[in-house]
């Protein structure tokens, strides 16, 4: 768990996104509240439980964004899921509960990423004895296995094949779910573990090149030397003391105000989600897990629906509201050029690989912004991702030619981009389609 002060999470997630100051914060506070509650005695820790937050603003204004920064931020078991996704449990779909699966799964990583780098060295040992293997032979001498192991320490045989014997984990076809079996994600029945235990280990043959074994064998010797049980243990403490679940799109589970009746898609998913935000013991295929604290932070633009649709319960559960504003004309010429890879610094990067120089004055990029605004207000506001459709047909001539013009340099002033965007931008009809 990061030790960040709320001012510092602020700060980082102002290197790439732009305004939105209060839905800044207010994700700050709640993770520095997980680090404060890890501080308290165990009995006072047990009471302290998380302040869920609903974030409520346009689409394309930063509420998706602000969650995957958060992750890698945050350094804790952390899932971004859609509340669409999901059916009332005792339908055909995936029940709520698989978000705590995935989540488990999603610190299990976490928790094998931290503990193979205290057993690397060991690894990597054993991976070169492996390789060794692959290039000599087990039966090699002593004086043969030396000088091939000088050879490979050096760097002389990465661009040779070799073939490994690497474990067989299956694919996708290994595993199947019970149809129509609320939960059976759960138990999703995996050929490759019954028969793996029944008869041993399977191991398949690859032929790699020597450079990209390595990656293959260390990952495995690691994954040998670590206690799973342990590996397993730690990752479902980490999630019940410092998971954070993302909902994303909650208001499209909203029922319509003036609608009878629950519908299957949405009250419902709405009803499983209260025991899961409260705090239940879900059952996974590495044991129970408290939902107790884990953070949820749910998001939607409510456009067609208000949070007072959602259903009381739920709102209750949601206790600190957030509205992310609308952006300005200056928010998006300050995202065409502030964030760390603002979207100017990507396509001059993209283009600077065909060897042509993008330069954009400073009265294009207000054109730009100016458009963007414009557009925005007169078809359909879709917040910064108008840019992205923006820049795109501004630059689309010089990309398709770029191969043609290496060593030229561009200049992207308002006279060019008005030219490229021409009288869409004032058609409002064509604006629809185009922009």
């Amino acid at each position: 768990m990061t030790g960040f002060s709320p001012r510092e999470i602020v700060s980082e997630l102002d290197r790439f996104i732009v305004g939105q100051a209060d839905a800044k914060r207010a994700v700050a506070i709640a993770l520095r509240n997980r680090w404060r509650r890890q501080q308290l005695s165990d009995d006072l820790r047990e009471e302290v439980l998380p302040k869920n937050i609903l974030m409520i603003g346009p689409t394309g204004v930063g509420k998706t964004e602000i969650s995957r920064r958060l992750a890698k931020l945050a350094q804790a078991p952390f899932i971004k899921v859609e509340a669409t996704k999901f059916t009332e449990v005792g339908y055909v779909g995936r029940d709520v509960e698989q978000i705590i699966r995935d989540l488990i799964e999603a610190a299990i990583g976490l928790v094998k990423e931290a503990k193979r780098k205290d057993v690397e060295a060991k690894a990597h040992s054993a991976a070169e004895e492996r390789v060794l293997d692959a290039l000599v032979g087990p039966e090699a001498g002593a004086a043969t296995r030396e000088s091939f192991r000088k050879k490979l320490r050096s760097g002389e045989l990465d661009d040779k094949e070799i073939e490994i014997q690497v474990a067989d984990t299956g694919g996708a076809a290994s595993s199947f779910e019970i149809p129509g079996m609320p939960g059976a994600q759960m138990g999703m029945i995996n050929l490759n573990d019954m028969l793996g235990k029944a008869f041993g280990e399977r191991t398949k043959a690859r032929r790699v090149i020597v450079k990209d074994s390595y990656e293959l064998l260390i990952a495995e010797e690691s994954d040998k030397l670590l206690d799973q049980d342990q590996v397993i243990s730690d990752a479902i403490y980490s999630v019940e003391n410092n998971g954070i679940v993302f909902l994303d799109e909650i208001d499209k589970i909203c029922a319509k105000s003036e609608r009878q009746g629950g519908d299957v898609s949405r009250e419902g998913v709405q009803r499983d989600l209260l025991p899961l935000i409260e705090g239940t013991t879900v059952a996974t295929k590495h044991g129970p897990v408290k939902t107790d604290h884990i953070l949820f932070i749910a998001s939607g633009a409510f456009h067609l629906s208000k949070p007072s649709d959602l259903l009381p319960e739920l709102q209750g559960r949601l206790p600190i509201r957030v509205e992310l504003q609308a952006l300005t004309r200056d928010d998006f010429r300050r995202i065409l050029t502030e964030p760390e890879a603002s979207l100017i610094k990507q396509y001059i990067a993209l283009l600077k690989t065909e060897d042509v120089t993008l330069e954009f004055a400073e009265d294009g990029i207000d054109a730009l912004a100016d458009i963007a605004a414009e557009v925005n207000a007169s078809v359909e506001n879709i917040g910064a991702r108008r840019l992205h459709t923006i820049m795109e047909r501004v630059l689309d001539e010089i990309s398709f030619a770029a191969t043609d013009r290496a060593g030229e340099t561009v200049k992207i002033d308002a006279a060019y981009v008005h030219e490229a965007l021409g009288d869409l931008a004032k058609n409002t009809d064509l604006s629809k389609f185009i922009l």
